[in-house]
Order: structure tokens, then sequence, then C-alpha cells
């Protein structure tokens, strides 16, 4: 997962959906996106690891301006956001498991 992001911050209005009490990890995932499904199950599995922390699944299609403002550029993305909703993380494709955790322990500081 990439570099320091500290300076975006995303909340629940912009999401559609609660951030993580410690951490949130926001999906960007498009309907004939085959690693989608892949990365769905992998966050899913990372959030049931790690209390405090949610998943959210973006719809890029349906949220375009949402895409545009965070330079989405492919499917899947992901960000991991601290519990102020600041995005530490960042990452395009198929997340490793071990990538995921590692980027939270950042976001949980």
């Amino acid at each position: 997962m990439d570099g320091q992001y500290g300076v975006r911050s995303l909340g629940a209005a912009e999401l559609g959906a609660d951030l993580g009490e410690r951490a949130t990890l926001v999906h960007f995932s498009s309907a004939f996106c085959r690693p989608c499904a892949a990365a769905r199950r992998t966050l899913a599995e990372v959030t049931r690891m790690v209390e405090g922390v949610a998943h959210v699944e973006v719809d890029a299609e349906a949220r375009l301006g949402l895409v545009r403002d965070l330079d989405v550029r492919s499917t899947p993305t992901v960000l991991v956001l601290d519990a102020e909703g600041r995005i530490v993380r960042r990452a395009s494709g198929l997340p490793r498991k071990a990538d995921v955790i590692a980027a939270l322990g950042e976001a949980v500081r």
C-alpha cells in the first residue's frame, strides 16, 4: 500500500456509510471487475479480524464525482482511513491481506 495521504479526509456523508471506530477500509469497485470480488473477500476478512475497523465499498460507476475528486484510476482501489477519516494509505489492484493489516497498523496508531 502506497505512501502518506493524511491531508485529505473523508466522512460518512461522502462515503454513504459510517466510519469505523478505529479505521476504515474504503474499496472502490465496479460491476465487471473480477479482482474486485476477491478484494471484497480479503477486506471483509481483515475487517472481521481487526476490531473497530469498517469496510465501505463504493461503486465507482455510481460515484464518479468522488472517483474524480480522489483520482481513482482503476478498480479495485483501496483507501485506508484513520479514525478521523484521514487517508493514510492508498493502493490499486488486488490487496494482499498482510499489506492491508500493515496499513491498518499505521492507521490505528
